[in-house]
């Protein structure tokens, strides 16, 4: 467990083999050019999606006429944050979850770490299907309580099977919502959270690194 004040990475690696949401391609990584064959220097050519391990959504994402990734302002992704202790759950969680988790009144970004943080021990997994999401219900009871940033511990904050109604509840009111976090050496409480995606440009998304302070 770290220590406090030590900075923890609850970001998942980004490597071959990793999980992927269905349809979206295995992550690559080919050797462009190596030193052991005669170049200069070694140079790696990646190839994954926008919306590959921890990740940031963009209102684009699911909403075609909303803001993309570059509208998102860099301060409301470092801050602050709360972590909600959701590990006893075994549904998706539903707007009597997060009023029952003792969230403080004056949170505005919130982790929440449930079962899900344990498939993280093999970053390499097969992809879970079953994974706990974030029920319509739950969504907007994070709207009505003044939620700007949402962080949840796999790859989507929507179930495998939902319809997009999540998504859009939550990026329709404007929240943040970074997907793919490891909180399993991550205690409940307060905590200072410092996420930094990738500056793609206007698209829907990005990877992040994402740490906490203790």
């Amino acid at each position: 467990m770290p220590t406090p004040n030590h900075p923890i990475d609850i970001s998942v690696p980004l490597i071959p083999g990793m999980p992927t949401w269905p349809g979206d391609g295995v992550v690559r990584a080919a050797p462009l050019q190596r030193i052991a064959d005669g170049a200069h220097s070694n140079v790696t050519s990646l190839e994954h999606t926008s919306h590959t391990g921890t990740h940031l959504d963009a209102p684009w994402h699911f909403i075609d006429d909303a803001p993309h990734l570059e509208s998102i302002a860099i301060e409301r992704l470092i801050g602050p944050c709360y972590v909600a202790d959701l590990t006893s759950l075994e549904d998706h969680v539903t707007d009597a979850d997060l009023a029952a988790a003792d969230i403080p009144p004056d949170t505005t970004r919130l982790l929440l770490k449930t079962h899900n943080s344990a498939s993280w021990v093999n970053p390499v997994h097969e992809f879970n299907k079953e994974f706990l999401a974030v029920a319509p219900s739950g969504a907007r009871w994070l709207v009505e309580h003044g939620i700007d940033l949402i962080g949840v511990d796999y790859l989507s904050v929507e179930a495998f099977d939902g319809d997009g109604e999540t998504h859009r509840i939550l990026l329709g009111a404007g929240l943040v919502i970074i997907e793919g976090l490891d909180l399993r050496e991550v205690e409940a409480g307060a905590h200072n959270i410092i996420c930094l995606p990738m500056r793609l440009g206007d698209i829907d998304g990005a990877p992040c690194r994402v740490v906490l302070d203790a």
